[in-house]
């Protein structure tokens, strides 16, 4: 077959090229501190949509740096409780989506919830703030001022403490709690897992936000990535700053969050992907040290694939 990145015997192998700060621990043992002393101030409103076997909210609750976040919530009606539950995630720059397409667990007895990204397509807040470029995406926001106003920060926090109201209500069996989610939806169940350590299972599609000098060197920020390219050419067009640069990113690189993941982990690839290629993919796969599987697509890129969702759902019922 033809190959756009590292032959599959390599990418098992592969541990990523992307610089890790220093202080990368206090840094996340510091955001951690911010989540938990804030006051979620969790709202449901029940939605327009009903359907006849499961009830449908609106879940607002409040983020770390006051913003406002909203996720859709859906609760099975006659499941006995406490019962299983799944956090899902969609891709960069989109929204939660339609109720419909999460019906499917709800019948199958679990609760759902499904988070808009803050500053994305859905309905939660960005709360602004940052110094700097941002332009064309959402990496590189806040990469000229502190680390700690990184806006993919705060997203990776919104994952786990939005895990965490779904564990606290009284419906959810906090034990029984998975996380799912494709490219960057992908990107976000691995931060979501390794910043709430109780997910049990997590299923990340295709995977975003990893190993960016990898991309770079690949001549693939492109597409999602392309906002690297542009701050390059823009703030940094001699690439003075390229080590620094690429180091604060280490910050929000996937890579190295993966090793605090505890859930058993089912990973989705293709190797024919040019959007998130699939190296950047495996630095954060083969850092993980919990039970872990990989579902190998040689012929597909950054998309869906058959049985992929068929087997997440088998992989989900398990919980």
């Amino acid at each position: 077959m033809p190959l756009t990145d590292l032959p599959l015997a390599k990418l098992k192998k592969y541990k990523g090229r992307n610089p890790r700060p220093a202080d990368f621990d206090r840094f996340w043992g510091r955001a951690l501190k911010e989540m938990h002393a804030t006051d979620p101030k969790v709202k449901l409103v029940r939605s327009a949509f009903q359907a006849p076997f499961a009830d449908c909210f609106d879940l607002y609750f409040t983020g770390v740096r006051n913003a406002r976040i909203h996720a859709k919530y859906i609760r099975p009606k006659h499941c006995p409780e406490p019962h299983p539950a799944i956090v899902m995630f969609h891709g960069y720059a989109g929204n939660a989506g339609d109720w419909s397409d999460k019906l499917n667990y709800a019948a199958l007895g679990f609760s759902v919830a499904a988070m808009d990204c803050r500053g994305q397509g859905g309905s939660s807040e960005d709360s602004g703030g940052v110094k700097g470029n941002t332009l064309r995406g959402h990496i590189i926001r806040g990469l000229d001022d502190s680390p700690d106003q990184l806006l993919f920060r705060h997203i990776f926090l919104d994952t786990a403490q939005l895990a965490g109201i779904v564990m606290a209500l009284p419906e959810v069996d906090p034990k029984r709690v998975g996380a799912m989610g494709g490219s960057q939806g992908g990107g976000l169940t691995l931060a979501c897992a390794a910043l709430e350590p109780r997910v049990r299972r997590a299923a990340p599609n295709v995977p975003f936000l990893c190993d960016y000098r990898r991309v770079w060197e690949m001549d693939l920020a492109a597409g999602a990535y392309e906002e690297l390219r542009t701050f390059f050419r823009l703030f940094d067009p001699r690439h003075e700053r390229e080590d620094e640069i690429f180091t604060r990113l280490g910050y929000i690189d996937l890579q190295f969050l993966a090793p605090r993941i505890r859930a058993r982990v089912l990973m989705a690839t293709g190797l024919m992907d040019t959007i998130c290629p699939p190296s950047t993919q495996f630095a954060a796969y083969n850092k993980i040290k919990s039970p872990k599987d990989v579902m190998i697509y040689p012929d597909f890129g950054h998309e869906g694939a058959p049985d992929m969702q068929d087997r997440i759902f088998q992989f989900m019922a398990g919980l």
